[in-house]
C-alpha cells in the first residue's frame, strides 16, 4: 500500500487543528460532508511528486525545499533524535502540513492552456515512470482549481499524510 494523501483548503491552521481533533486525525475529506474542499490521492506526497509538479511549473530542477510547509499535526517541528514508538505521533502519523503560500500561487497560476504541456513534464520525473502527461492531466487540473480557490478565499492548502 502506498502513501495516502489529501489535498485541502483552510481558512488557517487552527480550523484544520479543530477539525483533526473532533475526527481523531481522520480524513477531514472523509464522509458524505467532507470538512474543507479539497481531493484525495495516493502516492502524491508533498515533498518528492508535488515538489516535482511545483518544478515543472516553474521550469527548475527539483530541490528538496521547493515545497516549504509548516508542521500542524503532530505540532512543532519534527525531533531530530528520539526514540520511536507506537504511540509516537512522529512515527506512526497521520502528518499534516500546512504548505506555503507559494506552492499555492505558483499551481493557481497554472493557465488551462499550459495543463497538458506541465503534465508532461511532470510524467517525466523517475518518480511517475512508467506514465505519461495524459495520465497526469487530471491530477494537475485539480491540484491547479484547488490552489486557485484557496487563493481566491485567503486560504492556504493543507496535505494529511498517512501511511
Amino acid at each position: 500500500m502506498g502513501i495516502l494523501t489529501d489535498y485541502f483548503r483552510a481558512p488557517d491552521a487552527d480550523a484544520v487543528r479543530r477539525v483533526l481533533a473532533r475526527t481523531e486525525g481522520s480524513s477531514p475529506l472523509s464522509g458524505r460532508q467532507p470538512a474543507f474542499d479539497g481531493v484525495r490521492s495516493k502516492g502524491l506526497d508533498p515533498y518528492v511528486v508535488l515538489g516535482q509538479l511545483v518544478a515543472a511549473v516553474q521550469e527548475v530542477p527539483w530541490d528538496v525545499d521547493i515545497v516549504e510547509d509548516t508542521p500542524v499535526r503532530p505540532p512543532g517541528p519534527e525531533p531530530h533524535a528520539h526514540v520511536v514508538d507506537d504511540d509516537d505521533p512522529w512515527a506512526t502519523g497521520p502528518w499534516v502540513v500546512e504548505l506555503h503560500a507559494a506552492t499555492r500561487d505558483t499551481l493557481a497560476g497554472v493557465p488551462d492552456t499550459e495543463v497538458p504541456a506541465v503534465a508532461a513534464r511532470w510524467a517525466r520525473t523517475e518518480e511517475l515512470h512508467g506514465v505519461d502527461g495524459e495520465d497526469m492531466q487530471p491530477a494537475v487540473t485539480w491540484l491547479v482549481g484547488l490552489a486557485r480557490r484557496a487563493r481566491a478565499d485567503g486560504e492556504l492548502l493543507y496535505c494529511r499524510t498517512c501511511l
